[in-house]
């Protein structure tokens, strides 16, 4: 039978899990699936997204997305279920397909795109300097030679890699600036529903 995908997001579920005392993972939230019997025959297109509802709060709300059929049975099977994640009660919802979020090629930032970008430069998108990314090599602080350092640092020769380790500059993780690993993109590609999702977050916890 021709599968689908469809789109569906866990609130009501802390950020902080009270067993582990950690920040709950995509990891985690597969396991939590796979113990749980409202989840049986459910099979992930991809690792399920965890996002902080913001700084401030200690909720969060997981995106994932499901194999389903045509008539789309097994997503409506799951939307609007509770069930129990240790001594907290989270709920199930539809969610929206993400089409991808906008990146600016001149300075790598999410949420808009080079041609109203800010600033006049560009930078790179291995080590966020003030040059394009193909003139890495030449003007990189990363590939010149520094004594100083501890190690000393060997200038890296052409049509060598850089070993330069890549840096997000939107949020520091270790990767390259143009990956949707980021947490960035999550937020700028799922903040349209954020402060909804807050909203009957606090009405649900006033009735």
């Amino acid at each position: 039978m021709p599968q689908l995908k469809s789109y569906l997001k866990i609130i009501s579920i802390f950020y902080i899990l009270e067993d582990a005392n950690l920040p709950i993972t995509a990891d985690m939230v597969k396991k939590i699936i796979k113990d749980n019997h409202i989840f049986n025959n459910i099979i992930l297109v991809l690792r399920p997204r965890v996002i902080k509802i913001s700084l401030k709060s200690d909720m969060s709300i997981i995106w994932f997305d499901i194999w389903d059929i045509q008539s789309g049975s097994r997503a409506k099977g799951l939307i609007n279920r509770y069930f129990n994640v240790g001594s907290y009660i989270a709920i199930i919802w539809s969610a929206n397909m993400n089409l991808g979020v906008l990146q600016c090629k001149n300075c790598w930032k999410w949420g808009h795109t080079t041609g109203t970008c800010r600033i006049q430069e560009a930078k790179c998108i291995k080590c966020n300097s003030l040059h394009k990314s193909e003139h890495h090599h030449q003007f990189a602080w990363c590939c010149k030679a520094n004594r100083k350092t501890n190690p000393s640092r060997l200038e890296t020769k052409k049509g060598e890699l850089c070993s330069y380790s890549f840096r997000c500059s939107n949020c520091k993780g270790d990767y390259q600036l143009d990956l949707n690993l980021c947490h960035f993109w999550w937020h700028w590609s799922n903040r349209e529903w954020h402060y909804k999702e807050y909203q009957k977050l606090c009405e649900s916890r006033r009735q």
